[in-house]
Parts: structure tokens; C-alpha cells; sequence
């Protein structure tokens, strides 16, 4: 039945997997508008379930994360080119960064730019220093930094690192899926256990970005409503979020050249344009000694904060409405950010790629809090009327943190709207991307000449309704609600992030065997002189079969040491010919390992 509709439809997609993504979305959105109290609260029991019982689960798993990549990068695997022929990258580096930015961590910067520094400065996390002191600032960084710097970004590194290895090194489908080939097999990955994970896997992508679409629509209203007194209603949030929607079908359907790329650009020209009024117009001097300050606080700090549980607090709340909340709703972004990333990083060396990833935009992370964050301490420590950020902040929440924060300086409405269609544009390249992988993971291929354009646009539409709904849903809860139902969905995407670990590796050292052999198993055993010429007189069966050679540092005749000087050539030495390349011809053919 689902065959004959999806023909009639006319989609190129797998029935299976687009129908059951597709309906489990429906049917969330049907249930929450029906029972929306009900909804509620099934969410609130089962999120204090897990922050109760798993909270340390989430802390874990994304500092194990980060170790892997580093480990991983650093290992022979890390010259592997992400391409199926040794292909050079596709995009330029700038261009590269703009797009895997402007998809991943634009939309919080501009969301928690201002509201998590001030939020963190008026209430330490660890309750160990008093609010509002230079102690309580140097806290406030540190969590801020840690936050969004390398762990956020390990998040996407690690399943964008698979998909494009098990896509371009073994020609899987663009599925979650196939990040289980070493697992499931053939079989598997497109059977009945492979297409459960790609419906799990869509599923959450869509609600994980939904939530970002909510969060990004009560910012924007916010906006609004400093410039043009527009309060948040039910029609408001509906209006926001189908011009969002509309705009991110338009550049779907331009798709990822004249689309996605061409927004990316112009979003990260406009976010630096942004940063910059804000370090010329504040105080410049304390911005820039203060972000290089960060960068130590960072250092200093991120040792610690990455394995913190809140062990010594009977009531562990703040770590679970920050931390695992922020590392819950970022690993559902996961599979689209991954897909994506992996189909602008083709070409790119797995240790380019894990150091690229993490490198660039955690630079620019820590430039961009260092500032805005500096200049909101600033604010409220030296300006008149500081306080009244801290309170709108606390009071009002964090979405109208960046307009309150913009009344501090020159032009406050001019900017105020630059910064309304900057979010507007970052959560239009959110929805738009997110579609095109949806589509991608629900068809398993990435030719897009043939398909449909309303087959990616449906999941726009789908990403724009789950926004509405959870956004209506409990208006009175705002983004605790949101809270409550991203880490729920984010448990499962947890568990498979430790199977996807696994499969990278064990498919990574099967393919070894594949490729050219490792240059040290390429080279027979090297003795000093003295026991080869031992081995040659007594006629040792090991010598006889030419399975160990001499120090090439030792030149020889008929098999007898005849000079060892320290700098003689290998090439001059007469050695017994391996059956394989020479040691440095075996440096030079092994790049691809």
C-alpha cells in the first residue's frame, strides 16, 4: 500500500522510511494539539527521569567523544582522504567554514551570544564565588567557553567524520544506517533494523531542529518587540515561523549552490559585521584583553569542567537545565549536521577534517563570546542602568537578552533589525539544510536532479509545523518546555554516538588491509651489524630467507660489516633487496593510510 502511494505520489524515496518519518511527526502534532496537557506532562516525567538517572551519561559521552577524534586524527587513519579516488577538496576553506558554521552554531551564538554569559555572571553554576564579582565573571566565561567551544563542535565532528567515511570510502547510502555497516552487514543496514534506525534518526533530526526554529522564532519576536512593540501571541508565532518556513522553502528549492551556500556567505559576512560594531562601538581595549584572557580560562578550566557532574549538590538543577540540555539538543542536530558536513568536506584527510571542524569555528566561538560577553560584564559593572540586562535576562528570558543588550550602544534600532534578519537568515539555512538531508537520508542517495522538488519541501513544512505546535503546546513554560522534550529525544542519538564510535573504528582497520600496507609492516626486521654478520656465519635459517636486513647506516660486502659511519646512504649500502619497496619508498606510497 505504502509503494502504490508513494508512486502515485510521484516521490524517489523509500517508502518505508519517508512514510514512517513522516507519520510519527503527524502523529506528535495531532496527540499535542489534542491532549496538550497530557503531552506536557508525559514530556516534564520522562525529561526528570533522565536528568535524574542519565545526566552523567550525557557529561560523559561527549568529552569520550572528543578524546576519540583527537586519538583518531592523530593515528595513521588520519591521512585518509575522504574521497573515493583521492580527490582534492571540493570547496575552498573559507567557503567550507561558512557552510558547516552558518548550519551548525550560527543560530546559538546569536541566541545565547549575550544570555549565557549574564545569566552565568548573576548566578555562578558552581555556587562557589559570589554573583555579580570579577570571580563570578571568570566562572561565567569558563562555563560559557565550555559550552560552546570544542565540545559542541566534537557533536558534530564525530557522526559528520563517519558519514563521510563509510559514504565515500565504502559507497553507503547517505543513512544513519550505514554509519552500522561493520555491525548489520548488508543485510541489516537495509533491512528491517536499518530502516528503524533511519526513522529514529529523521525523527529526531526534525524535532531537534524544530526546537531550534521555536527558540530562534521567540528571539525574533523579542526583536520585534523592542523595535516595533509586537508582543508574543499565538498569531505572532505563527507568523514568524511560516515566514521562516517560506523563506527556507525558496532557498530549498534554489538547493545547496544558489541556496544554502549562497546564504551561508552572506549570514557569516553579516554575524562578523555584527561582532565588529559591538568590539568599535564598546570599550575595544578591555574586549580584546579580555577575549585572550578567555582563551586562558578556557585552557585552564576545560579539564575539569569536562568530566563535572555537580557530584557534591543534593540538587543538581543547574547542570541539568544548561549542560546536558545544551549537549541533548545539539547531538539531535547530529545526523543532519553530519550528512551535511560530510557532503561539503569530500576530499578533505580525516586529520584536516577532525582539526578543521574543530579548530575554525571554536576559534571564532571563543572571539565571539570573548567580545560580547566582555561588553556585557562591562555594561552592567560600569554603565548606568547595567542592572536592568541582568533583570531583563533573568526575568523575561534569554530571548530578549541581544535586543536589551544592543539598547547599550549607538543605533540600538538599526541594529536591532540587522540582528532580526541575521537570526532570521541563520534559522532559514538551518531549515533548508536540515530539509535537503532529510530528503537525503529518507531516499539514501545524493544525485538530486530527479527529485521532486516538493519532496524536500515537505520536511520544511513538517520542521515549520513540530515548531508551531511545541511553541503553542505550553506557552507558559516557554523554553522549559523545550528543555523537557529535547532531552528526551536526545537519549537514544547518545547511545548510538558510543556504537558509531565503534564501527568508525573497526571499519577504518578492515579497510587497512584493502589499502596499501602500513609502512613499519612494509620493512623487514633491521638488526645491528654485529648479529646479522653472527646470523650470516652460522647460517641461521631466518637470515637464509632474507627476513631481516642490516642497520641501513652500515655499508657491507659479501654480508660483512666493512664501515659503519653515521651518515652513510641507504641507498649505498648493499643490503638484501626486500620483496616490497624500500623503507622511504614505502614513506612515500603509504599517504592514503
Amino acid at each position: 500500500m505504502l509503494q502504490k502511494l508513494h508512486d502515485k505520489m510521484g516521490l524517489r524515496t523509500s517508502p518505508t522510511i519517508f512514510f514512517g518519518s513522516f507519520l510519527f511527526a503527524a502523529a506528535f502534532v495531532v496527540l499535542t494539539l489534542i491532549f496538550p496537557t497530557f503531552m506536557s506532562d508525559t514530556f516534564a516525567t520522562g525529561s526528570g527521569w533522565i536528568l535524574d538517572n542519565l545526566g552523567w551519561f550525557y557529561i560523559l559521552g561527549v568529552t569520550v567523544f572528543l578524546i576519540y577524534l583527537i586519538v583518531t586524527a592523530m593515528s595513521r587513519f588520519g591521512r585518509i582522504r575522504l574521497s573515493p579516488n583521492d580527490e582534492p577538496p571540493e570547496h575552498a576553506f573559507l567557503a567550507w567554514f561558512a557552510m558547516l558554521f552558518a548550519a551548525g552554531i550560527g543560530t546559538i551564538l546569536m541566541f545565547w551570544g549575550v544570555a549565557e554569559p549574564v545569566n552565568h555572571f548573576a548566578n555562578p553554576p558552581m555556587a562557589d564565588v559570589e554573583g555579580g564579582t570579577i570571580e563570578a565573571a571568570r566562572e561565567a566565561m569558563s562555563f560559557t567557553l565550555y559550552h560552546f567551544g570544542l565540545h559542541t563542535w566534537t557533536i558534530f565532528a564525530l557522526p559528520s567524520l563517519a558519514f563521510a567515511y563509510f559514504i565515500y570510502q565504502r559507497n553507503l547510502p547517505p543513512r544513519v544506517s550505514s554509519l552500522f555497516h561493520p555491525l548489520l552487514g548488508d543485510k541489516g543496514i537495509h533491512g528491517p533494523i536499518g530502516k528503524t534506525i533511519d526513522i529514529i534518526a529523521i525523527v529526531g533530526t526534525l524535532f531537534g531542529v524544530a526546537v531550534s526554529i521555536a527558540l530562534g522564532t521567540l528571539q525574533i519576536n523579542a526583536g520585534l518587540s523592542a523595535v516595533l512593540g509586537i508582543d508574543q501571541t499565538t498569531w505572532s508565532i505563527i507568523a514568524i515561523v511560516g515566514v521562516v518556513t517560506l523563506l527556507a522553502l525558496a532557498s530549498v528549492i534554489a538547493g545547496l549552490e544558489k541556496g544554502i551556500k549562497v546564504l551561508s556567505n552572506i549570514n557569516i559576512l553579516a554575524a562578523v559585521l555584527l561582532m565588529v560594531f559591538v568590539l568599535i562601538s564598546g570599550p575595544t581595549l578591555h574586549l580584546l584583553r579580555g577575549t585572550i584572557e578567555g582563551v586562558g580560562l578556557y585552557a585552564q578550566n576545560l579539564p575539569y569542567l569536562a568530566f563535572w557532574n555537580d557530584s557534591f549538590d543534593d540538587n543538581p538543577g543547574w547542570q541539568n537545565g544548561w549542560t546536558i540540555f545544551y549537549w541533548a539538543w545539539t547531538i539531535t542536530w547530529s545526523p543532519f549536521v553530519g550528512i551535511f558536513i560530510a557532503r561539503i568536506s569530500r576530499g578533505r584527510t580525516i586529520r584536516e577534517f577532525v582539526f578543521g571542524v574543530l579548530a575554525a569555528p571554536v576559534s571564532f566561538s571563543i572571539i565571539w563570546y570573548g567580545i560580547f560577553g566582555f561588553a556585557s560584564f562591562d555594561i552592567i559593572l560600569n554603565k548606568e542602568g547595567g542592572q536592568e540586562l541582568v533583570d531583563s535576562v533573568l526575568d523575561d528570558g534569554a530571548e530578549v537578552a541581544l535586543f536589551e543588550f544592543l539598547a547599550h550602544f549607538p543605533m540600538t534600532t538599526v541594529m536591532s533589525v540587522f540582528s532580526i534578519a541575521i537570526v532570521a537568515i541563520f534559522f532559514v539555512t538551518s531549515m533548508d539544510s536540515a530539509s535537503l538531508v532529510m530528503d537525503s537520508m529518507a531516499r539514501g542517495h545524493d544525485e538530486d536532479e530527479r527529485v521532486p522538488v516538493f519532496q524536500r519541501a515537505i520536511w520544511a513544512l513538517t520542521v515549520g509545523a513540530v515548531a508551531t505546535v511545541l511553541l503553542v503546546m505550553n506557552p507558559d513554560k516557554g523554553i522549559t518546555a523545550l528543555e523537557e522534550f529535547i532531552t528526551i529525544v536526545g537519549l537514544p542519538f547518545f547511545v548510538m554516538g558510543y556504537l558509531m564510535m565503534w564501527a568508525l573504528n573497526r571499519a577504518m582497520k578492515e579497510d587497512a588491509g584493502e589499502l596499501l600496507p602500513l609502512a613499519t609492516k612494509r620493512w623487514r626486521k633491521v638488526l645491528p651489524p654485529e648479529e646479522v654478520e653472527r646470523r650470516h656465519d652460522e647460517g641461521d635459517e631466518a637470515w637464509a630467507t632474507s627476513e631481516v636486513e642490516y642497520d641501513p647506516h652500515y655499508a657491507t660486502e659479501d654480508g660483512h660489516v666493512i664501515a659503519a659511519p653515521e651518515t652513510a646512504a641507504y641507498e649505498n649500502a648493499d643490503l638484501i633487496e626486500p620483496d616490497g619497496p624500500r623503507p622511504q619508498d614505502a614513506a612515500e606510497g603509504s599517504s592514503r593510510i
